[in-house]
Order: C-alpha cells, then sequence, then structure tokens
C-alpha cells in the first residue's frame, strides 16, 4: 500500500497536483469517460496489474499512481519496483483495486506518462552502460517536449544521466550563434566574465584553435561541437585537465564509446529526451483478484 510520502515524487518545483489536473481535464473534458459511465455500474470495482511487454527501465510509478488517486482517493495501490529499475518483460510494476469508473478514467493519463517517462529512462540507460568504464559522464540536454522539462529530466536521472542546465538561467553557456555576435570566441567569454552572474562560463568551440584563446578569455568549461574522435583526442591533449570538457553533437549508441574513449569527461546527448520512443506498457484486467496481496 502506497503512502502520501510514496507518491511525492520528489522534483523541486513541480506541482504534481497541478500537472495531474491538467492532464486529467485535457483527457476527460466536461464529460467524464462516457464510455465507462454508460457500460459500468457506479459501485463497481476493478482490479488490475500494470506491466511491462518489453525490458524497460521504469520511471513515473509516482506520477501514474497520483492520477488514480486523483480519481479514486480510497484505491488500493501495491507497488512491485522502484523508478530506476531494469525489469524484464512481463514484470507487474503496480497491482490496484478500485473503482471501475475511477481507474479506467485515470488509465489512459497514468500509462501516457509512465510510457513516456519509462522510454526516457531506457534509452538513457542503454547510453550510460555504452560508456561503462570509460570516465565519461552522460549528460542530458534542453531538448524537450515543451512544459515536460521537470519530467524528461527527473527520467533521464533514473536511466543514469547527469542533469545539465535545466533552465537558460542555471548555467552560462556561450554558443556559437553568442560566439557569431559578440565577434569570436575570446570576445564571448571576456563580456560574459565582465557581466559577473556568478555562473560558471562554458564556450562551445568547433576548431582547436578557438581552445587557447577561449581559456585564456577566462572560460571555465569547454563544450566541444561536431569534433571528430579525432580532434577530441587533440583537445584533451591541448587542454591537459585545465577545464573539464564535454563533448556534443551527432552522437549516438554506436559512436558514443568511441567519443567516451578519448578522454573528454562529459558527453551531452540531445535525443535521449527528444527522441525517446515510449515503451510498452499495459493495464490488465485481473478477473480472480491479487490473492489478498492489497
Amino acid at each position: 500500500m502506497t503512502t502520501a510520502e510514496d507518491q511525492a515524487i520528489k522534483l523541486p518545483n513541480f506541482d504534481l497536483g497541478e500537472f495531474v489536473r491538467r492532464v486529467l481535464a485535457e483527457d476527460l473534458g466536461t464529460g467524464g469517460d462516457v464510455t465507462s459511465n454508460a457500460t459500468i455500474g457506479p459501485d463497481a470495482r476493478f482490479t488490475a496489474e500494470i506491466n511491462c511487454r518489453q525490458p524497460i527501465v521504469v520511471a513515473g510509478l509516482d506520477i501514474a499512481i497520483a492520477f488514480f488517486r486523483a480519481l479514486d482517493g480510497e484505491v488500493r495501490i501495491e507497488r512491485l519496483v522502484k523508478d530506476g529499475d531494469a525489469v524484464g518483460a512481463g514484470t507487474v510494476l503496480l497491482r490496484l483495486d478500485g473503482n471501475a469508473r475511477a481507474l479506467l478514467a485515470a488509465e489512459r493519463s497514468a500509462l501516457n506518462t509512465l510510457q513516456h517517462l519509462s522510454g526516457i529512462a531506457t534509452l538513457t540507460r542503454s547510453y550510460v552502460e555504452a560508456i561503462a568504464g570509460t570516465g565519461a559522464t552522460l549528460l542530458d540536454t534542453r531538448k524537450t517536449i515543451p512544459g515536460l522539462r521537470l519530467l524528461a529530466k527527473y527520467a533521464a536521472r533514473m536511466g543514469g544521466a547527469e542533469n545539465h542546465r535545466l533552465r537558460m538561467d542555471d548555467g552560462l553557456l556561450i554558443k556559437d550563434n553568442h560566439v557569431g555576435v559578440a565577434g569570436g570566441v575570446a570576445e564571448a567569454v571576456r563580456a560574459a566574465r565582465a557581466a559577473d552572474t556568478g555562473l560558471m562560463v562554458q564556450v562551445e568551440v568547433d576548431r582547436i584553435d578557438q581552445i587557447e584563446p577561449a581559456l585564456a578569455a577566462g572560460a571555465e568549461r569547454l563544450l566541444l561541437d561536431n569534433m571528430s574522435n579525432d580532434e577530441l583526442r587533440a583537445a584533451v591533449a591541448l587542454v591537459a585537465g585545465r577545464v573539464p570538457l564535454e563533448a556534443s553533437g551527432g552522437v549516438n549508441l554506436d559512436t558514443i564509446r568511441g567519443i567516451a574513449e578519448t578522454g573528454v569527461d562529459y558527453i551531452s546527448v540531445g535525443r535521449i529526451t527528444q527522441s525517446a520512443p515510449a515503451v510498452d506498457i499495459g493495464l490488465d484486467y485481473a478477473l480472480s483478484g491479487t490473492n489478498g496481496q492489497l
């Protein structure tokens, strides 16, 4: 049985109640689940299992639970795994017993969220495993579905990535367009240092000859953008540990291991949040109950 504390997903600045209300309003409209209301009695009970149909890394269970509790405050829930767990196909994630109309009305919102977040966590874990033992750390990016960044970042963390820049005011990252407008890498870095924001100054470079001017101007971290592995190795040798190095651009599962082996400290991958496919998770009616486990 879950508790109120169990339900509270620990995300700073994330209003779980508001998210659940907004998503349910989108799905239920003004008339509610007219199909369940027309075919099922108001006091009918529903016992079911939420299970995965493929190997996944779980993320979003607390949010799924919150959807069911929002429509049935007395629903009985047994949680069988936790976020961050890698589980095999056929694993039961949750067992539910409650009002049939309420649980069926919450089903799609709960599953959509759980499938999406577990998809991010699952893809992320595959990238983390691909660079295991190299010393490089996987970072996520701001390439997320608008409005869902907090949840996407949470799911990436459950998959094993380190969160990087939740918002634009979390870090000072000078990209190529900033460099172009400022008149060069050194000019952009000097301007950023003069602004005295109190934030670490990171700058994107896409050529080896930009590295020394960036460091001389006061850059505290370099983003090596779309460099070949040979260029990355040269950058690592040139910097020689003076500042952390992050590789980015065109990274995929086929290339990430080679990138990690160049000696960079971090690798940022947009596709883990931008392009992760939803995983196959379903809710199945259980005719015979749950053997008294709920």
